[in-house]
């Protein structure tokens, strides 16, 4: 079992910056595969990051690439997601989710999700 809690969201200003934190608690944490989802009222849920669980390989939706790192910190059980050059698009609540079955942009590869935490980006 694993338990992930997102913190960090919150208003920004368009340009602006957040960096979100996803604390997991349980055991084997440096196993999973880490992934940020996004989901905004009325629009399917996005796959945004991910991170692999050992080499720290990562992935990214295109329309974060460039404005977003993901990074994670075994030791802390912590994944963080760096938003930069936030766009009033970016505004949804964002997710964090773990996986022992590969690593991806795709929900249905993941088992544990947090309770996901709003970023909300306007002037």
């Amino acid at each position: 079992q694993l338990q992930l809690v997102e913190s960090g969201g919150g208003l920004v200003q368009p340009g602006g910056s957040l960096r979100l934190s996803c604390a997991a608690s349980g055991k084997y944490y440096s196993d999973y595969a880490i992934a940020w989802f996004r989901q905004a009222p009325g629009k399917e849920r996005e796959g945004v990051s991910c991170i692999s669980p050992r080499d720290h390989n990562t992935d990214y939706a295109d329309s974060v690439k460039g404005r977003f790192t993901i990074s994670r910190d075994n030791a802390k059980n912590t994944v963080y997601l760096q938003m930069n050059s936030l766009k009033p698009e970016d505004t949804a609540v964002y997710y964090c989710a773990a996986t022992v079955a590969g690593w991806g942009l795709a929900g249905e590869l993941y088992e544990y999700w947090g309770q996901g935490t709003q970023v909300t980006v306007s002037s």
